[in-house]
């Protein structure tokens, strides 16, 4: 990957969970909870979020530490109703940002070496840092993008 190409990502990633607080700005009890039938609603986007960065934060470093290291993938959907989304959203917002910050801080320091790390994703195969990148560096924005359409009570 092209060294600027990756830094715009950093920076994409670096401000993703600024992005979800901006879209939840003045949000009313109804509108956190606001959704269409199969669609989620802006609070469980939120947890969805805390569960995926989480997820991905274990995902980057097994991938930077590990050689040749096994990517589990997990099930959304399942977590989404096991978990108890509909609780408050403040902790994991929370998480979002600490997780992401820390994240980041990686990202900057890691050697040419290091990005060039592969794995295996369970589900999806050849998982490498870059491909990470790519998909993390979109997953807030695309999630902050549907809380502002569940708040319009579109789809």
């Amino acid at each position: 990957m092209d060294p600027e190409l990756r830094r715009r990502l950093v920076d994409r990633y670096r401000c993703g969970q600024a992005e979800v607080v901006s879209s939840l700005d003045a949000i009313t009890a109804e509108e956190l909870d606001r959704c269409h039938p199969g669609e989620w609603s802006a609070r469980e986007v939120v947890h969805h979020l805390a569960d995926s960065e989480t997820t991905s934060y274990v995902r980057l470093r097994k991938l930077i530490a590990e050689d040749d290291a096994v990517i589990h993938g997990y099930d959304e959907e399942l977590f989404s109703r096991r978990l108890h989304y509909d609780r408050p959203i403040d902790a994991d917002l929370a998480l979002l940002e600490a997780v992401r910050r820390s994240s980041a801080e990686l990202l900057d320091s890691l050697s040419e070496a290091e990005w060039s790390k592969v794995g295996t994703h369970t589900d999806s195969g050849t998982y490498s840092v870059h491909v990470w990148l790519e998909i993390y560096a979109a997953h807030a924005h695309d999630h902050a993008d549907q809380i502002r359409r569940a708040r319009r009570g579109e789809r």
